[in-house]
């Protein structure tokens, strides 16, 4: 029963550092990446659908994204949303391809991005800590219920914090990657 327990609190915290890992990704570091894109939403036919599903996206250098859609007629709305989005990039459309330049990144927007990437690091330190939390919870349960005895609880606790220490520490150095990243000129 504990090992469920552990089991499942494992899980729920790899989910997230995949979470934050996901979230990271889609922030620009002045390089262009297809992540940047996957926010970004059109209009097809009524239905919002991610540009990913619409178009190839493709890196031919490294301050340029290009889009090029598998439907024609998609090309108009896709320049659209991106126009719309909060990317701060202008397309640049020539009725097949649309190009996107990423521009070099100002020092004070370095800096904003790494607060950015700061918080998201926090909001993934919480998570773990609710995870253990919960987690702790449920072994004192099975011992409040004398399905475990006393010294196995203090056991699994102990674990329990083992593992919420080692996922923290590597929140913390997914984020120190990701700052080291950003503020590379």
């Amino acid at each position: 029963m504990p090992q469920t327990v552990l089991k499942d609190m494992e899980d729920r915290m790899n989910k997230a550092i995949n979470a934050l890992k996901r979230d990271l990704s889609s922030l620009r570091a002045g390089r262009a990446n297809p992540a940047m894109l996957e926010r970004v939403t059109v209009d097809y036919y009524g239905t919002p659908t991610p540009i990913s599903q619409l178009a190839n996206i493709s890196v031919p250098e490294p301050r340029m994204l290009t889009i090029q859609p598998w439907d024609k007629t998609a090309l108009k709305e896709i320049d659209r949303a991106l126009q719309q989005s909060d990317l701060g990039i202008s397309p640049s459309n020539d009725g097949v391809i649309i190009r996107l330049m990423i521009p070099p990144l100002t020092e004070e927007r370095r800096k904003e991005l790494v607060k950015l990437a700061g918080k998201g690091g926090e909001e993934a330190k919480v998570a773990i800590r609710n995870i253990r939390r919960d987690a702790n919870d449920e072994i004192k349960k099975l011992e409040k219920a004398a399905t475990i005895s006393e010294d196995d609880s203090r056991r699994h606790q102990e674990t329990i914090q083992k593992a919420t220490d080692k996922f923290i520490a590597e929140v913390d150095k997914i984020v120190k990657d990701k700052e080291k990243d950003i503020l590379e000129v």
